[in-house]
């Protein structure tokens, strides 16, 4: 079983603490969900069959490379989105189609229908971590084990992805490299007991949760008390009894 790590930065980032509901408030890192995204973003193996991941990423370890430092933002979000299955009806009967308004206030009935609203985000600036992670075969097997090791390296290098990584919101880009042998940024003098923090929120022991939850597959979140010391967060494995599940 190989280890790899990854050094990860961006320009912005925001990894929402749930108990704030209205407004977007930031942990002081990112967390191991969010982690576990960019490792997918860049190589996940499927079973050809069943299109169901024959793996997840296990982070390991979370360092923190850069002084954590807040910025308060104001953003528009929207409220839906249109679904594939919507354009696919309004293309054979154009009839029901049923445009969303960014801007309607209020519709025949005096509901507000507006498409849109204003959030305020605490989000985080100039973020750079470095991750350190290794795959979770769902069933072990030696020759696939070393096809997910060697493919996620080559493309870790040559910085390849399936989709651009994101830091908690898809327009927080994220950018990575793979961390060679040998180098070793010193973590910040970073110390904080965080508490109760995400660790996912999806079950990553069932084969095809964290990727499919418009098959049927319903959220889990599970939690556990995160504690930076000296700039690095150890994360439990999945399984550990230090990372509460809820009941799927």
């Amino acid at each position: 079983m190989r280890r790899f790590r990854l050094e990860v930065w961006g320009e912005l980032a925001c990894f929402t603490r749930p108990e704030f509901k209205v407004e977007r408030f930031s942990y002081p890192i990112i967390t191991p969900s969010a982690a576990r995204g960019i490792f997918d973003a860049i190589y996940l193996d499927f079973d050809p069959q069943s299109k169901k991941p024959l793996m997840y990423w296990q982070i390991e370890r979370i360092e923190v490379l850069r002084p954590v430092r807040y910025i308060a933002l104001m953003r528009n979000e929207v409220k839906e989105k249109v679904s594939v299955r919507s354009v696919q009806s309004w293309m054979r009967d154009p009839s029901t189609f049923e445009p969303l308004f960014a801007d309607a206030t209020k519709d025949d009935t005096g509901q507000d229908t507006k498409g849109r609203t204003q959030r305020q985000t605490m989000a985080l600036k100039d973020v750079r971590y470095r991750l350190t992670a290794h795959a979770v075969l769902y069933r072990e097997d030696y020759a696939l084990r070393q096809k997910i090791e060697h493919s996620f390296e080559r493309r870790a290098r040559s910085g390849q992805c399936i989709y651009q990584p994101y830091l908690g919101c898809r327009e927080f880009s994220g950018y990575f490299r793979l961390v060679e042998p040998g180098e070793e940024a010193k973590p910040v003098p970073y110390s904080e007991k965080i508490g109760w923090m995400l660790y996912d929120v999806f079950d990553l022991s069932r084969p095809g949760a964290p990727l499919r939850p418009d098959k049927g597959e319903k959220p889990s979140v599970s939690l556990f008390e995160a504690e930076v010391v000296e700039g690095v967060l150890e994360v439990p494995p999945y399984e550990s009894e230090r990372v509460r599940k809820g009941v799927g």
